[in-house]
């Protein structure tokens, strides 16, 4: 019998890791931003207006006064790591990206474990991202304004499962 019910991915040993990996890297680029993990954005596009994201990156402080579902005005960058489960094409390749683009969140970085690469989207417009960067672990990855740092993705090889 079917309930109708979705099974929601599960953060695995190293997709925390690789979340805690890149808080410490953008707190070391950017100390006046924060990667918060496992945050509720409004994303109105996606499933029901809601997107739980791997990481948001804010200016510090930036989620005070925010309930669980936050506001995406004030996100600079949404990351998704993806997971090992049957809806992670559908949710961190198609679905994401839309609803993080309808919400005008201006970067959203995609680290993909299964081909071990990582994809920069910016340049929201209409709904979608005009411009998307491909590049396998290892690559230093260009994160664009407002996020400006240079990524070196050397590191997230170990977790390669």
């Amino acid at each position: 019998m079917s309930l109708g019910l979705r099974a929601l991915s599960l953060a695995d040993g190293n997709h925390r890791e690789m979340i805690a990996w890149l808080q410490r890297v953008c707190m070391q680029h950017r100390p006046d931003l924060w990667l918060h993990a496992e945050s509720g954005l409004k994303t109105e596009r996606h499933r029901k207006g809601r997107a739980r994201a791997d990481g948001v990156l804010v200016r510090v402080g930036g989620l005070k006064g925010q309930g669980e579902w936050s506001e995406a005005d004030g996100a600079l960058m949404a990351v998704e790591i993806t997971s090992y489960d049957s809806d992670t094409n559908q949710r961190d390749r198609v679905e994401k990206p839309d609803g993080y683009a309808a919400a005008g969140i201006p970067v959203y970085l995609l680290i993909d474990r299964d081909d071990a690469s990582v994809v920069v989207f910016n340049q929201p417009e209409d709904g979608r991202y005009r411009h998307e960067e491909k590049l396998p672990f290892g690559a230093t990855v260009k994160l664009p304004e407002p996020v400006n740092f240079d990524l070196d993705t050397e590191p997230l090889k170990e977790f390669v499962d």
